[in-house]
């Protein structure tokens, strides 16, 4: 007789980022960035093998928050940005990494960005978790998880959340005029949507009297200024390419 397979929830972290960082440091104190076994990654952080159930789920959810890599099979590292975090001067580089991390776990990612404001009730959160697929029991533990994780990021204490009731501070108006038929075309042509009007357009002077355009959503959150950096990091200009 067939048996029914048992429902699994998404891959999500099962401890919160603060406990992940500081497992992610033991593990860096011993052995540094080289790649190690996961049996030893294991065992710096106190458990006999690999195969404890707890100690997979550990080293699992340090690797959901983007703290470990696997450059191997069966073997782990931990990645460049600990080793930045553990040596950073300022806590600003810091309260950035925590940020990242916090936002690696797809499920943290879209959650946050939906409660945008601020969590719901353990109850309405929960009943969001089970609504993206997590089985009862593993979305009640969730919320503890998530919540926390917020917590020790500061995810909502962030100053561009505060400024986002403020006024968005118009364009000159001759950046506007030049710039209002080339963005309306743009919408006609289905280069971007009609909901893109309502961004910041943030001309950029050039050299040669060129103009390029940076368009700012509102919000804005500091991931997405990391995204968009790196992003344009990854644009090859002539002067890259030309030998």
């Amino acid at each position: 007789m067939n048996q029914i397979a048992r429902k699994k929830s998404p891959r999500a972290p099962s401890i919160p980022l603060s406990e992940a960082i500081e497992a992610a440091l033991k593990i860096y104190s011993q052995d540094r960035r080289h790649a190690i076994p996961m049996e030893l990654a294991a065992q710096h952080l106190g458990y006999k093998n690999a195969n404890n159930g707890a100690a997979v789920k550990m080293l699992a959810s340090i690797r959901y928050f983007g703290l470990l890599g696997r450059p191997r099979d069966g073997q782990l590292a931990v990645e460049k940005e600990v080793e930045d975090y553990h040596f950073a001067p300022d806590s600003s580089h810091k309260a950035h990494l925590i940020l990242k991390w916090l936002l690696t776990p797809p499920i943290f990612a879209e959650v946050l960005n939906k409660f945008s404001e601020g969590l719901p009730s353990d109850a309405a959160l929960k009943f969001e978790l089970i609504q993206r697929g997590f089985i009862p029991d593993a979305a009640d533990a969730l919320v503890g998880v998530l919540k926390r994780s917020a917590e020790f990021a500061h995810y909502y204490d962030r100053p561009e959340l505060s400024a986002q009731s403020e006024p968005v501070q118009r364009q000159p108006e001759d950046v506007e005029e030049i710039s209002g038929a080339i963005h309306m075309n743009a919408v006609k042509e289905g280069l971007i949507t009609p909901s893109n009007l309502h961004a910041d357009r943030i001309p950029i002077r050039l050299s040669g009297g060129r103009r390029a355009y940076i368009e700012i959503p509102v919000p804005f959150f500091l991931a997405d200024k990391d995204r968009l950096k790196n992003q344009i990091d990854l644009l090859l200009t002539e002067d890259e390419i030309s030998p």
